[in-house]
């Protein structure tokens, strides 16, 4: 019997967790199980091809919001050219409304609810004993005489009854994110989650734990995503993890974990304070500041204690901080909604995501619908449209002012641009706001952009407002290209070095500005340098600017050197020296 098990993901970069579990899981009772994964990108024929070549006679699927509507149009059309093939679904996508998917589906032969794990391989013994009752496996629906038959729901596994699912090595997954996890549950009640819907939490033993992750160091993996809800709840368990991490330190990998702020105490946070930069990733989810609001989503949180807990992490400028907003919430109207993005944004996140609600199946906030007035996609993703708070333009208004925060502040290449244009408006929302419109006045969100008609826009958006001085904003746009890489090719209305070329060649070719500024460097020839590094020539004191973070400009021609060949591990940006030219 052969059977297949299939994840299409977002992007290639992501893996499927789910599936991996499945296979392992199932190997150890001797069954052969296969995996391949696809992305929502690739065409429909090209996968429904490739899955029947390999002729399965058991094929699952991996179900999420990204990809069911894919899954559903390639189940369909291969059991038309694979009549006998076992099709079984699983995933959070198809859980909750099982039979209401099978009645509609006619296709689909089995679903799996919930945790997969165990009912996967009962049903694959079933299905090689030519077993046709499937009366005992727990957590399916299935057909049985035409009718739609729903057994009782399994209890869950102990974590550490589920496998390491990388033992035999990471394969072709080395340039992917590799996902783990070390617990299952959420001890919250979050209303949009379906987190929610599991109570309690298990929590895989911290011997097994460090062995696998010991597994990851010794590869050298570049990152890590913990995939916990709330990866935090228990101190002991995370204390024991990051404390291992931070000793066994491979100065390459990268963990990323999702933690509630306000349960870090003082001893947390001074022990994530003495951590390698880069070693760690947090996303904090905050959804909202209004109180109302938290108080409909039953999200417990103080709100305080993540101010003052986030301003205690970043302190120590180690640790890559990715704060989470949710708009279409209950009772977050236009208003409220920019007062919660104020209140984040002024702890300055190296990200700040803002996300749409998905109404979810299974989730309180789908039961709570028309208390709330939310009208959604019927189709997946199950977006928000409008609310009783937020009508059907405030909400596409807030996806255009998303759009700009993801161009020019989460790309993290225009901050120091950001943070002087800022300082002309009331609100940092304001400023967004008003970067929207000018998008959307001159119709630029219709048409894709390149680097240069990115940075171009944003100069001519300061060119509206008197008082901004526009030869300091091509200045501060040129050192955030200059942040980014070696620049071929300024954009045309920028300044760059040519009236200094030979000032700049003197330079490389001098060993003693070689040794003292990029030593690591000595070894390459002057022509070798000039590739590495760049030297630019600014009209006011940039080093000062970036220093007082944003509040002093002095008038004052400096020239700054960037040592690409030298990088921070935070923002990746080059060393920069302020240098002499003769």
């Amino acid at each position: 019997m052969k059977v297949l098990l299939v994840g299409i993901n977002a992007k290639f970069i992501h893996s499927n967790l789910a599936i991996r579990y499945m296979q392992k899981y199932a190997n150890r009772d001797g069954y052969r199980v296969d995996i391949a994964e696809y992305t929502i990108n690739q065409n429909i024929d090209t996968i429904l091809s490739d899955i029947y070549k390999q002729k399965p006679d058991v094929l699952g699927f991996s179900c999420y919001l990204w990809n069911i509507e894919m899954v559903i149009k390639i189940m369909n059309a291969y059991k038309k050219i694979a009549k006998g093939t076992f099709i079984i679904l699983g995933g959070p996508e198809v859980s909750y409304e099982a039979e209401k998917i099978m009645a509609e589906e006619l296709e689909i032969d089995a679903i799996i609810c919930g945790e997969g794990e165990e009912p996967f391989k009962a049903l694959l013994t079933s299905l090689e004993k030519q077993n046709t009752s499937l009366d005992n496996i727990q957590s399916l629906v299935y057909r049985k005489n035409n009718n739609i038959i729903k057994n009782t729901s399994r209890e869950p596994l102990f974590m550490d009854e589920l496998p390491f699912v990388y033992e035999e090595g990471i394969g072709d997954l080395e340039n992917r994110i590799i996902y783990y996890e070390s617990s299952r549950g959420c001890p919250f009640n979050c209303q949009y989650c379906l987190s929610s819907i599991e109570k309690g939490v298990r929590f895989r033993s911290f011997e097994k734990v460090k062995k696998e992750l010991q597994f990851f160091l010794d590869q050298k993996v570049v990152q890590v995503k913990f995939v916990d809800r709330t990866f935090n709840c228990k101190k002991d368990h995370a204390m024991n993890i990051w404390s291992f991490l931070h000793l066994k330190d491979n100065g390459t990998t990268n963990f990323h974990f999702e933690i509630s702020a306000d349960l870090l105490d003082d001893e947390m946070i001074a022990f994530l304070n003495t951590v390698r930069p880069g070693l760690f990733q947090f996303e904090i989810g905050v959804q909202s500041t209004h109180e109302a609001t938290i108080e409909a989503i039953k999200r417990k949180t103080n709100f305080i204690q993540i101010v003052e807990n986030v301003k205690a992490l970043k302190s120590s400028q180690n640790i890559h901080l990715h704060l989470d907003l949710i708009v279409g919430l209950p009772h977050e109207a236009y208003a409220t909604f920019a007062r919660s993005f104020n209140d984040v944004y002024c702890l300055k996140p190296e990200q700040l995501q803002i996300g749409f609600l998905k109404v979810l199946k299974g989730s309180g906030m789908h039961e709570k619908c028309e208390e709330y007035k939310i009208k959604y996609r019927d189709y997946a993703p199950y977006e928000v449209l409008c609310t009783k708070d937020l009508d059907y333009l405030e909400i596409e208004k807030l996806k255009m002012i998303e759009e700009m925060v993801e161009l020019y502040y989460n790309s993290g290449h225009y901050d120091n641009t950001v943070l002087y244009l800022e300082r002309f408006f009331d609100t940092s929302f304001g400023f967004y706001e008003a970067l929207a419109s000018f998008w959307e006045d001159n119709h630029y969100h219709k048409i894709s952009h390149s680097k240069t008609s990115i940075a171009t826009i944003m100069k001519d958006f300061g060119h509206q407002y008197k008082d901004i001085d526009i030869i300091f904003l091509k200045n501060v746009i040129k050192l955030d290209w200059c942040l980014q890489e070696k620049i071929k090719k300024f954009p045309d209305w920028l300044e760059c070095t040519e009236a200094y070329s030979k000032e700049i060649n003197n330079f490389y070719r001098d060993e003693n500005n070689i040794s003292h500024y990029i030593p690591q460097l000595r070894e390459y020839s002057s022509k070798q340098v000039s590739r590495m590094v760049h030297i630019e020539i600014f009209d006011y004191d940039m080093t000062k600017y970036q220093n007082s973070i944003g509040i002093e400009i002095d008038k004052k021609r400096t020239a700054l050197l960037f040592n690409y060949f030298d990088r921070d591990r935070m923002r990746h940006n080059p060393r920069v020296f302020e240098v002499q030219l003769v």
